[in-house]
């Protein structure tokens, strides 16, 4: 099983590699230079590009500045469009701040030609006291468990549930949704970048009498995220273990879900949601798990990093899934288009149109504020269905 792996990571290298060369003369040049910094920086600091177009990554080293004579400067080759980016020091904890410590807005250009960026940082977040985070779960979110045994992967992760206020009074059976990144959906204090605030927004649709479901958060594995959420190998990031996540999902989670909670345990009342790397992992599974995962929430996924999803999608078995597809405008170049791609690739696979959303908005960023505000419509067309 090893060597197959091995094998096929190879084969994957030297595609991804041939992919690489053969596309660059589709892009274009971009130069960042650094020409101000404030103090305080520790000596030997280095300087990072954390963007759209890395998964916001902010100690990449294929996005690290290279000193020279007049500052810092990070040269690009990058495809036409919308992209948006912070400085960084090599975390988040050490990202570029206004001069008076408050956040900066996502720094963004369209790229067209070749251009120059000229940069100015004004100070650093760590220069700073942080203030801390409050908690802000509501009282219908519970740890299920802080060590959730994870056996096809040998690793250990935190489980949220959100349990409708009416669940304890009531003997009815709900609709379940698991949702990646579950340490960002309920909590500003375990959130990376905002929470989804779905627990609140699951309490205000409960006091409008719609229709209800549990939802499960599942933690993302923080450093090991971008190969848990990817079921391909990758040359940047490594050997794909989504295979393995899915099947924790199908085989061990939701079994344990079902045994423990009241709920309706057929496909079509088992979704599967996330945003980003969590959206293409959310479609993978819908696929390798037909008669598990019947509907799934598909929110600014990054099939831009596996571009096998569309050959994988296109050797399954159609189950005639129901798929809710959402992106702004405002993500990136490609984020609309690829998505476009596999929407209409799944239409003439014989998906039928009613069975799917496809939904852009023109103010739309890569962010828990937007999938916050896209949540409820969501929630009640996959539910609804």
């Amino acid at each position: 099983m090893i060597q197959v792996r091995k094998k096929i990571f190879f084969i994957l290298l030297i595609t991804s590699i041939f992919i690489s060369l053969t596309s660059d003369a589709q892009t274009i040049k971009v130069c960042f230079f650094i020409k101000g910094l404030k103090l305080k920086n520790p000596e030997k600091s280095e300087y990072y590009l954390a963007a759209n177009m890395n998964n916001w990554n902010p100690a990449d080293s294929n996005y690290r500045f290279q000193k020279n004579k007049d500052g810092y400067k990070l040269i690009l080759s990058l495809p036409q469009g919308v992209n948006e980016y912070k400085i960084t020091r090599g975390s988040w904890e050490t990202v570029e701040t206004k001069l008076n410590g408050q956040p900066v807005s996502n720094r963004a250009f369209i790229l067209n030609k070749d251009t120059v960026i000229n940069l100015v940082v004004e100070q650093w977040q760590d220069n700073f006291k942080t203030p801390d985070r409050i908690h802000t779960g509501g009282k219908n979110v519970q740890i299920l468990d802080t060590t959730f045994y994870i056996p096809q992967l040998d690793r250990y992760r935190r489980i949220w549930i959100y349990l409708l206020p009416g669940y304890q009074a009531s003997q009815n059976k709900y609709p379940v949704i698991y949702m990646n990144d579950g340490q960002n959906l309920f909590d500003l204090h375990t959130s990376g970048f905002g929470e989804w605030g779905v627990d609140e927004l699951m309490d205000s649709l409960y006091k409008q009498k719609q229709a209800m479901a549990i939802i499960v958060g599942i933690d993302n594995g923080n450093q090991y995220r971008m190969t848990e959420y990817n079921p391909f190998s990758n040359i940047q990031f490594g050997e794909g273990r989504g295979d393995e996540y899915v099947d924790f999902l199908a085989q061990t989670l939701k079994p344990f879900v079902d045994q423990k909670f009241r709920t309706k345990r057929s496909a079509s009342n088992t979704i599967i949601a996330g945003s980003s790397m969590g959206g293409l992992i959310s479609l993978y599974a819908t696929a390798k798990y037909p008669g598990v995962f019947g509907k799934a929430g598909i929110f600014s996924p990054a099939f831009w990093i596996a571009p096998e999803i569309y050959g994988y999608l296109s050797e399954s078995k159609i189950h005639n899934p129901k798929i809710y597809f959402v992106a702004g405008d405002l993500e990136s170049n490609t984020m609309v288009p690829d998505m476009k791609k596999m929407y209409d690739q799944l239409l003439i696979q014989g998906i039928k149109k009613k069975q799917m959303t496809f939904k852009t908005a023109a103010d739309g960023k890569h962010g828990e504020w937007f999938w916050h505000r896209e949540f409820p419509e969501f929630f009640n067309w996959i539910i609804k269905q």
